[in-house]
């Protein structure tokens, strides 16, 4: 069994860590901001340092290359090192950095293996600053453009291509050209199950479908004292009551469904005034495609019959929308046979937050491990995970990747 040195890969995501650190033990590294640069930098320089042939392509995406004693497709392991504004130090970084310790425990065992075995970390996974989220592997696995991706702007204007080529990561690599004979990809759960069921190893099956939609309310702005209830054209009102709708419809559906107004903006945003204006997001995600789309449809019933009582206007815009996906069932059943190898307890599931992993399914068999977040808390500057489950969940991995890199 290949041993990996667990002190090594918590230093490393300390190292990491550090950069865009904030109050609390978290991290701010949004993606293709100078911070981002900064963590791509360190990160580059440890995979040159363990030998690996480095290659950026022209979305951003990283991919470090160990030579395998034939010249046939890889396997891939990775995920991201870019973070929401509110982030922690695990969410992403674990399965790049775990990925980086199984190379140089190969590197000290003097190991090479069949196939080559690469670590890719990708860009603005999180889509907190550029929708869609995924954007670098939905490029890697021709889901998008280039041209599309670099469109794309943020809040104030800056366009992925023109942050791509300031930061000095528009590679010269065609995306996707280094087809994977395998994809794994280790993260953090970023939920509760693990951590309250107390088990070690999630080996997760599928990933829910995605839909994230931007309405923009436009309404009248008037005295909140003189303006009678009966004549007001409130934009906060059909925010608001869409906020209880979509959390009402999820208890309704039940199953895996889940629906969240997680940003929302007023204009005039004054105690006296009826808002105008209201921009809100609407978060919905489900297992199972068909009851995705009613979601949506009830949701987007609701906001008609609401604008018309009120009579404001409203503009969507959709942000993302991924269709659920499910994991390759033999590789699924290969992360499951290493964890109880290991004499660690293993609970299938679907997974709630969106992944790399769901992208690269399209070019190759692809499966997920979970390891537990303490109190299910990720996006959260407290997110934790044991230093025992992170050695763990990379063991399996380390296994997996050394069993398939000699196919």
């Amino acid at each position: 069994m290949l041993l990996l040195d667990d002190r090594r890969l918590l230093g490393a995501l300390d190292e990491l860590a550090a950069i865009g650190a904030i109050e609390g033990g978290g991290c701010a590294r949004l993606a293709l901001t100078d911070e981002d640069k900064v963590g791509r930098d360190l990160v580059v320089g440890w995979m040159k340092a363990l030998g690996l042939d480095v290659r950026i392509d022209a979305i951003g995406n990283v991919i470090g290359l160990r030579a395998g004693r034939e010249d046939l497709a890889p396997v891939m392991t990775g995920s991201h090192i870019d973070t929401v504004r509110t982030g922690g130090r695990y969410d992403g970084n674990y399965g790049v950095l775990a990925g980086l310790e199984v190379v140089r425990a190969l590197n000290e065992a003097k190991i090479t293996t069949r196939r080559p075995i690469a670590v890719a970390f990708f860009t603005n996974e999180e889509g907190a600053r550029f929708q869609p989220d995924m954007m670098g592997s939905l490029v890697y696995a021709g889901g998008i453009g280039l041209n599309e991706a670099y469109a794309a702007v943020d809040k104030e204007g800056a366009s992925v291509g023109d942050e791509l080529r300031r930061i000095g990561y528009l590679g010269p690599v065609t995306p996707g050209v280094l087809k994977p004979h395998a994809f794994v990809e280790l993260h953090i759960e970023q939920g509760p199950i693990l951590d309250e069921e107390k088990v070690q190893i999630g080996v997760v099956e599928s990933v829910q479908g995605i839909s994230w939609i931007e309405y923009t309310v436009t309404g009248v702005s008037n005295h909140a004292g003189t303006t009678p209830m009966r004549l007001r054209r409130d934009a906060g009102y059909l925010a608001a009551s869409v906020n209880l709708f979509a959390r009402k419809l999820a208890w309704e559906m039940g199953g895996n469904q889940v629906a969240t107004v997680g940003a929302l903006a007023l204009r005039p945003n004054l105690i006296n005034v009826v808002p105008n204006r209201a921009v809100f997001t609407v978060d919905l995600r489900n297992t199972d495609e068909a009851k995705l789309k009613e979601a949506e449809a009830r949701v987007a019933a609701y906001i008609a019959e609401v604008m018309k009582a009120e009579r404001v206007e409203v503009e969507a815009n959709v942000l993302a929308r991924f269709e659920p996906v499910i994991f390759d069932g033999g590789l699924v059943d290969r992360v499951e046979h290493h964890a109880k190898a290991l004499s660690l307890s293993t609970r299938r599931m679907p997974s709630g937050a969106g992944h790399d992993a769901q992208m690269m399914q399209r070019l190759c068999p692809t499966a997920m491990i979970f390891v537990p977040s303490v109190e299910g808390l990720s996006h959260n500057v407290k997110e934790h995970t044991e230093p025992a489950d992170l050695a763990a969940g990379a063991q399996v991995l380390a296994n997996l990747m050394l069993e398939l890199a000699e196919e």
